[in-house]
């Protein structure tokens, strides 16, 4: 099987002063997961690693860029599941760990659990010797001042995500296929601008956030947590795609849907088990990369989709 690797940085109405981060830190990630998959790595490895990139890459609400929520405190969630057995780890609310998606798959390979938070994932953060970080460290000086501003408009959740101003940009992800015909996904977040404290979105919820299943593919999501937690959206793009969709056409129905239904908005990747990817979106933009053949190709604007030959 011909590895493939897509990747996401979060759907939302990116500024054009981001723009140009944003695609440099998804090709970036592309890249870094695509090197196992060539390598001949797994597509566990593959994703945990592209999305450990962006993790560290201040540009995305992820690790090193989370946003504050209400009470000004860093909260992170993060997926991160195996097409061939169905094993899934995730963690949610948790404050002082740069990479969750790290953390998520220690709960995937050292407990009987999919989902730990909060005081549990703290206390087998410490158990397993994990890393810790300073809510300083993982905050930027802009977000200070954009949750500042926010505090005196009193701005919802949902205007937030709405918002250019939201440095927020919501939620990192990807997914691969290996050459030994097993997909993965993984979904990173530090959620959205000022959500109520304990609110945990669509990123670590199965199904939702993300979802692996070497019979159909793998998929992850970004966009409205709340929305997209509504209709299952990686599930529910996975179903058409069983029903004989194409990656492409399955995305596209499960974000009408879910935007006739629950008027959210949102984007995804996918892989499908035979190597058929997508990266479809509605929000004004989305930037994603891609490798497949050698070849990456990425995007940022709507039907936007630039392609590279990548050399040794």
């Amino acid at each position: 099987m011909k590895p493939v690797v897509v990747v996401h940085g979060g759907a939302w109405a990116i500024p054009d002063a981001m723009s140009g981060a944003s695609v440099r830190g998804v090709k970036a990630a592309a890249w870094e997961g695509f090197s196992v998959l060539k390598q001949g790595g797994s597509c566990l490895d593959a994703v945990e690693q592209a999305v450990r990139v962006m993790e560290d890459d201040p540009v995305f609400d992820a690790g090193h860029g989370a946003v504050l929520n209400a009470d000004c405190e860093v909260e992170l969630d993060a997926i991160i599941m195996d097409g061939e057995t169905l094993a899934a780890g995730a963690v949610s609310s948790i404050r002082n760990i740069s990479n969750p998606v790290t953390f998520a798959r220690s709960v995937m390979e050292k407990t009987d659990h999919v989902m730990l938070t909060d005081r549990g994932a703290d206390r087998f953060a410490n158990s397993l010797g994990m890393p810790r970080v300073s809510t300083e460290a993982l905050v930027t000086e802009d977000e200070r001042r954009k949750w500042e501003h926010y505090q005196k408009y009193e701005k919802g959740v949902k205007d937030l995500f709405n918002s250019q101003w939201a440095q927020g940009h919501d939620t990192v992800g990807a997914v691969a296929l290996d050459c030994r015909g097993n997909v993965a996904c993984a979904t990173s977040t530090g959620g959205i601008r000022n959500k109520m404290v304990g609110r945990v979105g669509d990123s670590p919820i199965i199904g939702s956030g993300g979802y692996a299943d070497n019979f159909s593919g793998a998929v992850s999501c970004t966009g409205h947590g709340e929305s997209i937690m509504k209709v299952t959206l990686a599930r529910l793009i996975l179903f058409h795609m069983e029903q004989g969709k194409p990656a492409k056409q399955a995305a596209e129905i499960s974000l009408q849907y879910m935007g006739e239904r629950v008027q959210g908005g949102g984007g995804c990747i996918v892989v499908s088990r035979n190597g058929d990817w997508a990266a479809e979106f509605t929000t004004e933009r989305m930037a994603w990369a891609a490798i497949k053949d050698d070849v990456m190709c990425h995007g940022l604007n709507p039907k936007e989709v630039f392609s590279e030959q990548l050399t040794e």
